[in-house]
């Protein structure tokens, strides 16, 4: 089972991972978690420049090539062995946020960062994607630390980057979960853990309707 949290920057996605995270292993589950662009010497490295790198002017067609590469290292080296090994990944970010980011905010074309994406991640996608959504000055409020290159777009880039989300989302319904992050942690955490009991149940129910049919190959 592969699960990512996505969503504007200053929306609590670390403390909902950290949450569903220990829900998980309370439920038997081994659970890897990660952060993208990061969580490999290659993908920490990218991050670092990326994000920390002020002094650098990063086109961003560069940016979102950086990012692919990222991620490609990350899906080698942490997800895939991870759910070989039959554990749970679950990852801050994923290639939703490149689409987002750099096409919905920065004007690259949608389909051609799914298309790369589609190279870079060999075909994987997370089972489900839960976006967190709230005001962008209100998520803009939370962060009480310096911003990185990427949080310091702009207002009106970060308003693009939320109606991004909220149209892939619309797209992709099946896939793709918003949760108003606005609410109590609680009211978040809850809506958090139903969603993700869901694609847990729907994910059994597929894995024994599968064996079922292996099992009565005129079920076909």
């Amino acid at each position: 089972m592969f699960f990512s949290l996505d969503g504007g920057d200053g929306t609590g996605k670390s403390t909902q991972i950290e949450f569903l995270c220990q829900w998980l292993r309370q439920q038997g589950q081994q659970v890897v978690t990660c952060r993208d662009p990061g969580s490999t010497p290659l993908g920490e490295a990218v991050r670092e420049l990326l994000l920390n790198r002020h002094d650098l002017n990063v086109a961003r067609q560069c940016e979102m090539l950086l990012y692919m590469a990222a991620r490609a290292q990350l899906v080698e080296e942490v997800i895939r062995p991870a759910l070989k090994a039959g554990k749970i990944v679950v990852s801050d970010r994923y290639l939703l946020a490149n689409v987002v980011y750099q096409g919905h905010g920065g004007g690259l074309d949608l389909q051609t960062l799914w298309d790369v994406g589609l190279i870079a991640t060999g075909g994987l996608s997370p089972d489900l994607t839960i976006v967190l959504d709230m005001p962008v000055e209100v998520a803009a409020a939370r962060i009480q630390r310096p911003l990185d290159r990427m949080e310091q777009q702009g207002e009106d880039f970060h308003a693009r980057v939320r109606e991004g989300f909220l149209i892939e989302a619309s797209q992709q319904s099946g896939r793709i979960v918003v949760i108003d992050a606005s609410r109590s942690l609680q009211e978040v955490q809850s809506d958090v853990l139903v969603a993700a009991s869901r694609a847990m149940a729907n994910t059994a129910y597929e894995e024994v309707d599968t064996a079922a049919d292996e099992r009565d190959p005129a079920a076909n």
